[in-house]
């Protein structure tokens, strides 16, 4: 029994589509992007209706069944149900893809923006580079001193911050589950054991309206605390998020 030319290319179409999605999907472990399957299958679809209409007796033998079915009498019954079912089908499939989503639409963000070189902040121009806290130097030279500037960052903390970045620090405040995004977990090992001094101080003092310009639009819910906060309330908080996470901030010395 011969296959007519255009089942036979829609097989040829619908095995090259479910070979994409069988290699990739359960070989691989990998899915396909839609946009890179629909690049795939338009050159497929294009490749095989060249090879069927190559010549003008595949041409014709491709589009027979289609002439036959709009032409002969006899399938006017069959007819009727292809001219009502492929409408439904495209309009269903079209409904599916157009329809509106109610889920959160997704936004990339990185964590950390790449910092300016200089920042202005409390009507100075700081270098970011060279920038250090003033209080670190005490950790080694004045321990007592030290864990009393800490405690005194804890309670600014407290008082400013946890009510976003959570009384663990864990980004998980009371405040936080109406923040898009979400505030930073300090406590996860990629947030500020990551950074200098220098980047948290330009991230707190200049907040969300501070974020550089470079690959916008950036979103932060971080107010402007220099506004609020002075420069050296900033350096105690930044003590006390290292030494509650037990983190150690990342210098150009260790680099």
């Amino acid at each position: 029994m011969k296959i007519p030319r255009l089942l036979q290319a829609v097989g040829v179409i619908v095995g090259i589509y479910a070979g994409f999605v069988l290699v990739f999907d359960y070989l691989l472990g990998q899915v396909i992007p839609s946009s890179l399957l629909s690049m795939y299958m338009f050159f497929v679809i294009a490749g095989v209706f060249m090879v069927y209409t190559f010549t003008e007796e595949s041409a014709r033998e491709l589009v027979a069944p289609i002439k036959a079915l709009v032409e002969d009498p006899s399938k006017k019954r069959i007819r009727n149900v292809v001219f009502i079912l492929i409408p439904l089908l495209v309009a269903g499939f079209t409904y599916q893809r157009m329809s509106p989503s109610f889920e959160a639409p997704v936004e990339l963000r990185s964590i950390h923006p790449a910092p300016p070189a200089t920042v202005k902040a409390y009507g100075k121009r700081y270098d970011l580079a060279t920038l250090k806290n003033p209080f670190r130097k005490y950790e080694k030279a004045k321990p007592e001193k030290f864990r009393e500037l800490v405690r005194e960052g804890g309670d600014i903390y407290i008082q400013n911050c946890q009510y976003c970045h959570g009384d663990k620090l864990d980004g998980r405040g009371p405040y936080a589950a109406g923040l898009n995004p979400t505030p930073l977990n300090f406590q996860d090992v990629g947030t500020i054991a990551q950074l200098q001094e220098s980047f948290l101080f330009w991230r707190i003092a200049t907040g969300g309206p501070g974020l550089p310009k470079e690959a916008a639009p950036w979103i932060s819910s971080m107010p402007v605390w220099q506004d609020f906060l002075t420069e050296e309330e900033i350096w105690k908080v930044i003590l006390f998020l290292y030494d509650y996470t037990g983190r150690r901030p990342r210098s150009w010395e260790h680099e």
